[in-house]
């Protein structure tokens, strides 16, 4: 069972006098800074001088400064934009920069377990990584509540880094939920085998596969829409709040005793065991190699696999189909559906919806 801590497991002047340098101020990096500042830490947000994303967050009362500027005033350099720009970033903008003794800061343990960031050997490392995205972090926070994060310490140069780590996550509002203990290995590989092969993967290809397969087989697409991929929310949403069988509880008897006899004619042996192979491929870090090579070469696979899903069936439809409930763009924020794996972190990019 993973350790978990609470407020209570905190030092209280764990972060006295420091400052901490929020590098992003996308979807986590808003949310850190913001809690950050009402807990009151004295917070920099370190940002591209092109930022979009300067404004708001002046607007919002954040001081502002260049990337390589606020690292250098401070002792807590959180990390929030997409792993395969973190490379670039730390090499051009944090590491020189960076005070000896400083705490570096990540909410995914990607670059630093693949090694595509190499800390300096003179600072500690660690990581907070909260388990929604950053307007739920936010919004928790705001309402008094919190969302679990996960704490990891990759090198303790100080002897305090658990404690910083420890009293960071709690001024994002983690320590009002629980705060578990983890290593960058685990949280990094788990986070992408759950991405690859059930939350984004591995529902995206099975709600497909179901819609395909009925409008081959005759059906109106329509129909297939709702019974393959609209209705995945009911069932996401009990899961989420009940477990498995909770949500089986919360069915027809129909569905359930079809849930129990045929699920695993669809999800079964041959599936685990490319699941195993997914897996495989995260733990020898050909995953990561592949996925750094092609941002590295302008992301063409990536692009043509993007391109491609626009045109789907299931696309058009959903969208046609999607105008008819207006209520739907109010009920996907991520404060009522929570997204289940994307981080959310970089530097540009809102989650909006509608």
């Amino acid at each position: 069972m993973m350790k978990t801590f609470t407020e209570r497991d905190a030092r209280p002047d764990a972060l006295a006098g420091m400052t901490v340098a929020v590098i992003g101020y996308g979807s986590q990096g808003r949310a850190h800074a913001l809690n950050l500042r009402d807990s009151g830490i004295r917070v920099i947000t370190g940002l591209r001088r092109e930022s979009p994303s300067m404004n708001e967050a002046r607007n919002e009362g954040l001081t502002v400064m260049d990337i390589d500027a606020a690292v250098t005033q401070a002792d807590i350099v959180m990390v929030l934009v997409p792993d395969e720009e973190q490379a670039r970033l730390y090499r051009d903008g944090i590491a020189e920069y960076l005070r000896p003794g400083a705490y570096l800061g990540f909410a995914h343990g990607f670059s630093v377990h693949y090694g595509t960031v190499t800390p300096r050997e003179d600072v500690n490392v660690f990581m907070v990584a909260p388990k929604a995205p950053g307007p739920m972090v936010r919004d928790e926070y705001a309402a008094g509540r919190g969302v679990p994060c996960l704490l990891a310490v990759h090198r303790d140069v100080s002897g305090h880094t658990a404690e910083v780590g420890l009293a960071y996550a709690c001024a994002i509002g983690g320590g009002r939920a629980g705060i578990l203990q983890t290593t960058f290995k685990e949280e990094t590989e788990t986070d992408l085998f759950g991405e690859q092969a059930v939350l984004c993967g591995g529902l995206s290809a099975l709600v497909s596969a179901g819609f395909e397969t009925l409008v081959e087989a005759g059906y109106a697409p329509e129909m297939a829409y709702f019974e393959c991929l609209h209705e995945v929310k009911l069932i996401v949403d009990l899961m989420y709040a009940r477990g498995i069988e909770g949500m089986r509880a919360g069915i027809s008897n129909t569905a359930r005793f079809g849930d129990y006899t045929r699920g695993s004619r669809i999800i079964g042996g041959t599936t685990k065991t490319a699941m195993r192979g997914v897996l495989k491929d995260i733990q020898s870090g050909a995953f990561a190699e592949e996925w750094i090579k092609e941002h590295e070469a302008g992301k063409p696979r990536f692009n043509t696999f993007m391109n491609a899903w626009k045109i789907h069936p299931i696309e058009s439809v959903g969208k046609r189909l999607r105008a008819l409930m207006p209520w739907l763009c109010a009920a996907a924020k991520p404060t009522a559906v929570p997204p289940v794996s994307p981080k959310w972190n970089d530097d540009e990019m809102k989650f909006r919806v509608c």
